[in-house]
């Protein structure tokens, strides 16, 4: 729960987490190191100097680490965990949906966790889908269009096995696709995270939402011209955000952008954990204001109604959470870890 500084209660839903483990006992070959590396570039190169962690942290934390990160030090009250598998860079996966699983039990009322597949195993992919909806109820998939396999580097939306794939989804109830739509990560190929696969998924399957983590940077022009029109597309903040603290007028630039085109109903608040950490990019949000020059030629800004919907209003929607209830029950419910 984030207080703000008048004292009200914000209800705060990070959707877009991950637990991975990126450490070199489990990197596969050379790009795996690479991966991991390119993350941390990231969480240097955007982080207040007083956010920064050590590297060997970075690669793979506790569980402990994140329910502080989240839930104690930070404001958090539910996180969305986005599986994000790279089995041909990881002996056991990046983000592994059992491991998460385990991580999340003793609090799992505060957790959502996101299954994910690969639309070119064919049959196989649909058998998964089923198994995932069998043993974890998952309630989205994370997606990733880049994703090496094999001789393969990456794949489209509108490939028609992954059309496959949102036909089964689409039909066991997994509504929710977060879609990795942005920046690259070394060794993969900026291209094959193009936006404009959404465009065809979004209007030939009307039930699902395809939520386009990080905006589509550095397409974010051709996201907002896909989501204007498409009622089922919807935009992840993670990687937008930590642009508020090293460069805040790039950030109200992309914010402003987002707010005309987009709606203040379909952005939603992630930290990308743990490239960053959750307190400190709430904080900043909550007092930030986009620019006055760059506010009166939108004609938008972030009014604290705003702020409230992108924290965590949006994505309860989208996910069926009962926020009043939900804010009872983990009230009475508070985190805690040993003492170290």
């Amino acid at each position: 729960m984030y207080v703000t500084p008048e004292g009200k209660e914000i209800f705060v839903v990070d959707g877009h987490i991950h637990f991975w483990d990126g450490s070199p006992e489990n990197q596969r070959n050379i790009h795996g190191k690479q991966f991991i590396e390119c993350f941390y570039a990231y969480h240097n190169a955007l982080s207040p100097k007083d956010e920064l962690w050590e590297k060997s942290r970075f690669e793979k934390y506790s569980a402990d680490d994140l329910y502080r990160d989240l839930f104690i030090d930070g404001p958090d009250d539910m996180a969305i965990i986005q599986t994000t598998v790279l089995g041909d860079f990881y002996k056991n996966g990046f983000g592994d949906l059992g491991r998460a699983h385990d991580m999340a039990k003793r609090a799992k009322d505060r957790f959502i966790i996101n299954g994910a597949y690969d639309p070119r195993d064919g049959e196989k992919a649909l058998e998964y889908i089923h198994y995932m909806k069998e043993t974890y109820d998952i309630q989205g998939v994370k997606l990733y269009t880049a994703e090496w396999k094999g001789d393969s580097k990456g794949w489209k939306l509108n490939d028609p096995w992954s059309y496959r794939c949102f036909e089964l989804l689409d039909k066991l109830g997994i509504k929710n696709v977060h879609v990795h739509k942005g920046p690259t990560i070394i060794p993969l190929n900026k291209d094959a995270f193009d936006v404009h696969d959404v465009d065809y998924a979004a209007t030939d399957f009307q039930n699902l939402n395809f939520i386009v983590e990080h905006c589509g940077q550095p397409r974010l022009d051709d996201f907002c011209w896909i989501a204007v029109q498409e009622t089922n597309v919807f935009g992840g903040l993670a990687v937008v955000l930590p642009f508020i603290h090293s460069r805040p007028r790039y950030f109200g630039e992309m914010m402003a952008e987002l707010l005309f085109w987009v709606g203040p109903d379909k952005i939603l608040f992630s930290s990308d954990y743990a490239i960053w950490t959750p307190k400190w990019l709430v904080e900043k949000f909550w007092n930030y204001q986009i620019p006055e020059d760059i506010a009166a030629e939108r004609g938008v800004q972030l009014t604290d109604e705003i702020k409230e919907k992108i924290l965590g209003l949006n994505a309860a929607r989208i996910y069926g959470i009962d926020v009043e209830s939900k804010k009872a029950k983990l009230r009475a419910e508070p985190v805690s870890i040993a003492a170290e």
